[in-house]
């Protein structure tokens, strides 16, 4: 069997013989940039159906249609963890999503704080690197990434069943934290923006009873470096590896 090494993520439903279209940009991506041929193999995945391997049948400039042959791997869903993060400059937002995609995020929350110098942000082009880093690193499930919102927004309509770890510069120690919730199914964690959390939202914090509060170690950490060391923290910990 011809082996596949290109992945490209799809909206339609996959399923052995069918035939799937391909738009502009793909075609483009496929045959204009990897020189692809008919009977070439790729593998789709759509964050439904899983991994299938695929037939290039028709290859065009603008267009073209591969074929399923067979699922090569089913979904595999990511830990009910959501991350959400202050927005930083604009190379290392991307930074951040990417990493969070490739590291089992199931959502990507952006938010502003008090000391969020980042206000604005593309969450099309955000979506984008979080898809690229799901077909990059051989994942089946795309995270959502949402659009900005204020954190007092985001915690007023917080579900009561899912935990929010608060990522405090001001304490020591994590790991026994969260190995004493291991009971608790639904996470996320907050990462606050280069300038720290304001004393109005550290204290507002601390007051809700969903929220667990944890240290990333000793030393301040740059906001993105902060994002990964959490996510492997509470993965290795209570996650899936």
């Amino acid at each position: 069997m011809k082996e596949a090494k290109i992945r490209l993520c799809v909206t339609q439903d996959l399923a052995e013989g069918q035939t799937i279209p391909l738009d502009q940009n793909q075609a483009h991506y496929l045959f204009g940039v990897m020189r692809l041929k008919p009977a070439a193999r790729v593998l789709l995945f759509n964050g439904l159906d899983g991994e299938y391997l695929a037939e290039v049948v028709e290859a065009g400039k603008c267009k073209g249609r591969v074929k399923c042959l067979e699922q090569t791997r089913p979904l595999q869903m990511p830990p009910d963890l959501w991350l959400l993060f202050s927005p930083i400059k604009k190379a290392r937002t991307d930074f951040i999503v990417e990493k969070a995609a490739e590291m089992g995020a199931a959502r990507i929350m952006p938010v502003q704080t008090r000391f969020t110098k980042s206000d604005h942000i593309r969450q099309d082009r955000l979506q984008a690197h979080a898809l690229e880093a799901a077909e990059q690193c051989r994942g089946t499930y795309v995270p959502e990434v949402t659009d900005i919102r204020k954190l007092d927004a985001v915690l007023a309509d917080w579900p009561s069943d899912r935990q929010l770890i608060f990522c405090d510069e001001a304490l020591i120690g994590a790991k026994e934290t969260l190995q004493a919730q291991s009971d608790i199914q639904k996470w996320a964690i907050l990462i606050g923006p280069e300038g720290g959390f304001s004393d109005e939202e550290r204290a507002k914090l601390s007051a809700l009873p969903y929220v667990t509060k944890i240290s990333l170690g000793p030393r301040i950490l740059r906001a993105d470096t902060a994002v990964v060391v959490a996510l492997t923290l509470w993965q290795s910990t209570l996650g899936d590896w």
